[in-house]
């Protein structure tokens, strides 16, 4: 076992390796980025339960009250005086208010406001933000605060500033201290946290799209009547930006993120209003992700190692990789449930991408191990069935067993004439021989175009063409390797001529049908054959070229699947014993003239043109003299003028009379 386990092992570890290495690059980031944000758009509840209000400055309140941005300051004072009167909360600004204005008693008129709004108890959360400023030796972050006034008057403030990813997708949570939305949340009962690293690597839990928390106009707060009052009541009031449109993007400079949203197609951009909204909420529920410990993935891939390195050398290799793709559920499963009910995120791409590098390392050492084991059974194995037979069995074992399917095959059955006179001649020795030297010119040629021998039965070869692999053309493969089976007969009849023994000649029957194929016999002993009625009419076809005096006799059926370019001269049409419905038959014939005479008195045949037919008949026996077919249709021609009229008459004759 442990020699046995010893490469499939090595070949695990080594491709863990790789993928340890394919973890530290930005593509693999970037992959654990979307795991995530396909978490959270599938997870996400839709609606926050916290008490917050959002009051969008949007397209119809640039519209409504006829002002572009920014607004004046007079109005955002209206705007607290309104909410202080409905009884807020707190209200949040997610404007910065830096500059002053160009009249100061707008300035004075906002900074009344939160005053008042203060002196009430409702508080006033200003937002602030970071510039950056390069400098020839160093990068400084400086603060930028509200006006001193507007702080004078009883307003906090708080940084409103965020840290997207490397793909500009806000996932972290900002540290809580001195932050805008943490700010807003002590005014819920939400204590600051006692250090930075209490809150630290936090990971944005989102609600929802855009739209997931309770928003309003801007100017809907404004006039009374818009909204019920007392609407809001108690609630956080939050106020910022929110694009929707290009001419409100050009209003506002709209305030936008980037959200996990767009993994299943949805809206990618934020307003910032709704992501402070957002960040809020996880302050107040404490909803936000924790990532779990690195040792947790590591546990998890040292799991897939124990269980799939032993299994791919005891199991088979459909049943590892159903415990594979097993292994793989159970690692989604366990990183959704951990999202979505326990709040911590478990990237599940390093524990997937291990399960599937130990899949495929030890199936790569399995399948070396099988293809050495092969080559070993098919050079035993091929000495006694046909290669396709052999490669079959060897890519799925599961066919030995007894039990066939239905397959459409051509058949061909051969047969030696003479061959009972030539063995009277020889000693068995010699006619071991003689055959032996037969079927191994006639089975490379059978193999060559697919086909698979069946069985040898004495003299005779039965094969057959479209089993076990699927062959399109086995009818026409069927065809031409009888062609070549019959020009290799050649050399052999010059061969026994040459020693003075009889001459023999090759008689092959070939008809396309449906059979079942498979492994017929015991349990004991058993073989891959064909059974139906097609192998039976495909033999008769081979004892019928004695009829006809041809070589190869095809069936109707065969004859229409063959191209073109294998031109064919029809003979008759015969009835098999047991059928009713007659088969014409041909046989490859190189001249042209011979296939249309053949074609125009069979055709006048069966439409009592007897005069016709006599005609088209007597010009193959001066193009073919003592041509066999010719000569018997003529014959039941000139049976068929005897007839007294209205006699029942047949063109078709029965096989077996044949």
């Amino acid at each position: 076992m442990r020699a046995t386990v010893f490469k499939p092992l090595g070949a695990a570890l080594l491709a863990l390796l790789l993928v340890w290495a394919a973890a530290h690059s930005r593509p693999w980031h970037a992959l654990e980025f979307r795991s995530f944000d396909l978490w959270t758009t599938l997870a996400a509840p839709g609606r926050s339960s916290v008490p917050v209000a959002i009051l969008a400055i949007d397209e119809p309140s640039f519209q409504q009250l006829g002002q572009g941005w920014p607004f004046p300051r007079s109005l955002h004072a209206r705007l607290i005086d309104r909410l202080r009167e409905d009884g807020a909360r707190a209200i949040g600004f997610d404007v910065v208010f830096a500059d002053p204005a160009a009249d100061p008693a707008q300035d004075a008129a906002l900074a009344q406001a939160v005053g008042r709004a203060v002196a009430a108890g409702i508080p006033v959360v200003l937002a602030s933000s970071r510039e950056k400023v390069d400098s020839a030796s160093a990068t400084l972050w400086t603060e930028v605060l509200p006006l001193q006034t507007l702080r004078d008057a009883g307003a906090q403030h708080g940084d409103a500033g965020v840290e997207p990813d490397d793909d500009f997708v806000v996932r972290r949570m900002p540290p809580s201290a001195g932050r805008f939305a943490a700010t807003l949340a002590q005014h819920l009962g939400v204590r600051p946290a006692p250090a930075p690293s209490a809150d630290a690597d936090r990971l944005v839990a989102y609600r929802g799209p855009r739209g997931s928390f309770d928003t309003r106009s801007y100017y809907q707060a404004l006039e009374p009547g818009l909204l019920p009052a007392g609407y809001f009541r108690g609630k956080v009031v939050l106020v910022g930006r929110s694009a929707l449109t290009a001419s409100e993007l050009q209003h506002s400079q709209a305030d936008l993120f980037n959200a996990p949203f767009a993994a299943l197609g949805g809206e990618r951009l934020f307003p910032g209003v709704e992501l402070q909204a957002t960040l809020l909420d996880n302050h107040v529920t404490g909803a936000a992700l924790r990532p779990v410990p690195e040792g947790w993935s590591l546990a998890l891939v040292l799991l897939a190692l124990a269980v799939l390195v032993p299994a791919s050398v005891r199991w088979h290799p459909g049943t590892v990789a159903g415990l594979a793709a097993g292994l793989s559920g159970a690692v989604l499963l366990l990183s959704w449930w951990l999202f979505a009910q326990a709040r911590l995120w478990l990237p599940p791409l390093l524990p997937l991408a291990a399960v599937v590098a130990i899949y495929g390392a030890t199936a790569l050492v399995a399948y070396a191990t099988a293809r050495r084991h092969a080559r070993q059974v098919r050079a035993m194995f091929a000495q006694y069935v046909p290669p396709e037979v052999v490669q079959r069995l060897i890519a799925q074992p599961e066919l030995l067993r007894l039990g066939g399917e239905t397959r459409e095959v051509t058949l061909l059955f051969t047969d030696l004439a003479n061959f009972t006179t030539l063995s009277e001649q020889l000693s068995a020795e010699q006619t071991v021989e003689v055959l032996t030297g037969y079927f191994n010119a006639m089975t490379p040629l059978i193999h060559a175009t697919g086909g698979t021998v069946d069985k040898f039965i004495g003299d005779a070869v039965m094969a057959f063409w479209g089993a076990p692999l699927p062959d399109a053309q086995h009818a026409e493969h069927a065809v031409r390797a009888a062609i070549a089976m019959q020009q290799a007969m050649v050399p052999l009849v010059a061969a026994l001529r040459s020693r003075g023994l009889p001459s023999i000649h090759m008689r092959i029957g070939l008809h396309t049908g449906r059979v079942v194929v498979g492994n017929v016999g015991s349990e004991q002993r058993f073989s891959y054959t064909a059974i139906g009625d097609a192998v039976n009419l495909a033999a008769r076809l081979e004892g019928a070229n004695k009829a006809f005096g041809t070589g190869i006799l095809v069936s109707g059926a065969t004859a229409a699947q063959l191209p073109d370019d294998i031109a064919l001269r029809p003979l008759d049409d015969v009835i098999v014993k047991g059928k009713s419905e007659p088969v014409r038959v041909f046989t490859p014939c190189d001249d042209a003239q011979v296939c249309q005479l053949s074609h125009a008195a069979l055709q006048a045949f069966h439409a009592r043109a007897w005069d016709e037919a006599s005609t088209h008949l007597h010009a193959l026996l001066q193009r073919l003299p003592g041509d066999t077919t010719a000569q018997r249709l003529l014959e039941r021609l000139q049976a068929a003028r005897t007839l007294p009229p209205g006699a029942a008459w047949s063109p078709a004759v029965a096989l077996d009379k044949l």
